[in-house]
């Protein structure tokens, strides 16, 4: 069902795409790698909840400088429950929140929280607080016009569209699309799991990677009105492969899915005109001849567009590609483990040096220096404690401005 329905400083995927997609044919593969090193803002959603004194309390805010990879101990940002997946708005201004469970404007439901930044302190001050439209929201995405948060509902298998205010504010979702049907593991897979959204290039499409159906939704995105166009481009991938994250590459050419269940990538060639997705390739994120349990989590192509990374809860790695640059296709280089356990998701900054990579399970951060020719990944010894973090946003911090 649907229902009809705004800076100087850029978080890390806006600025590399909305760059990108100025820039025709192969030349757009290289537009993201020249970003200036400078000081970034790192701001990390967390899971809350426990009793202990080292439990998590909301999302949290640290510095890198991605000159020399130091990295400042983490402080509070704002207290806030589950907030599980950020997203920041062009402008540098705002940031945005799914809280993946709680009581929700009265409600038992999940909902999207607002925050405005402090361009001096980087601390967030709450602005207001919407329902999801669904429950479980685990993932949202600013548009590039900054004028709506696109959030996925991994619980209820639905995504909606919730417009922004001038003032950073949100108004409920005025349109709405809940997913229908199951797939091959009943346990997993009894109904629809919207696990992402994200945007292309062109702000002209979302895909939708459903856990629960094992496709790839793709709905036309009408960023003037907030539009989810249906029918869906629906772009199957192996029954049982439980699709979750999804990723462009630079270059607009190629896109990427990281498939949970099954611990795998399907490489797709993308048509920006149509929004159509065509299967290349099918790979493995787990190393030859590993027999234990594991589920894949977050998936990242490079700035430069030469390498991607995914990573694997259980074997607790972080998989290396190289990306062809003609043909989009994958060659596995090896796996680098995160020290750590359950590293749900991590974060390349914008220079394509650092690589952060958060394990759940042993609230830490750790970072790694990623060599530019090989795309391998060496530990630099730097580990942040945070409690249960599963998200990271980055964005330029304001010359001058203090801690």
């Amino acid at each position: 069902m649907i229902l009809p329905r705004t800076g100087l400083a850029l978080s890390i995927g806006v600025l590399s795409m909305a760059v990108a997609a100025s820039i025709p044919g192969p030349a757009r593969a290289q537009a993201t790698s020249a970003a200036a090193p400078g000081v970034y803002r790192l701001y990390v959603g967390t899971y809350t909840g426990g009793n202990g004194p080292d439990r998590s309390r909301g999302i949290y805010l640290l510095d890198l400088d991605t000159r020399s990879g130091e990295l400042t101990p983490p402080r509070l940002a704002a207290e806030s429950t589950d907030p599980s997946f950020l997203a920041i708005h062009p402008n540098g201004e705002f940031l945005y929140a799914a809280n993946e469970s709680g009581a929700i404007l009265g409600r038992n439901d999940g909902g999207v929280s607002a925050f405005a930044i402090d361009p001096t302190t980087g601390k967030l001050t709450p602005l207001n607080q919407q329902l999801s439209a669904g429950s479980g929201p685990c993932y949202l995405v600013v548009d590039r016009q900054g004028k709506y948060v696109l959030v996925a509902n991994y619980g209820s298998g639905s995504f909606a569209c919730l417009p922004i205010d001038r003032d950073g504010k949100l108004r409920p979702s005025e349109s709405h699309v809940q997913h229908q049907g199951h797939s091959t593991i009943p346990a997993r897979q009894a109904g629809p799991h919207a696990h992402s959204v994200n945007l292309d290039p062109a702000n002209r499409f979302a895909f939708v990677a459903d856990l629960g159906l094992d496709g790839v939704y793709g709905y036309a995105f009408n960023s003037e009105e907030g539009l989810l166009q249906r029918p869906p481009i629906v772009t199957p991938v192996k029954p049982g492969s439980g699709p979750r994250h999804f990723a462009f590459h630079p270059g607009g050419r190629f896109a990427y899915v990281i498939n949970e269940i099954a611990s795998t990538i399907n490489a797709f060639a993308y048509d920006a005109d149509s929004g159509v997705l065509s299967s290349m390739q099918v790979v493995s994120t787990l190393p030859e001849g590993f027999h234990g349990q594991s589920w894949t989590a977050d998936i990242h192509v490079h700035p430069s567009g030469r390498f991607l990374y995914g990573s694997n809860r259980g074997h607790d790695s972080i998989a290396i590609f190289a990306i062809d640059p003609t043909s989009g296709h994958l060659t596995p280089i090896g796996h680098e483990s995160t020290r750590g356990k359950t590293p749900r998701n991590f974060a390349i900054d914008p220079t394509g040096t650092w690589l952060l990579a958060e394990n759940q399970d042993s609230d830490s951060i750790v970072e790694f220096r990623i060599d530019p020719a090989k795309g391998t990944l060496a530990a630099t010894g730097r580990t942040v404690k945070v409690a249960r973090p599963v998200c990271i946003q980055m964005t330029p911090k304001p010359p001058g401005a203090g801690r």
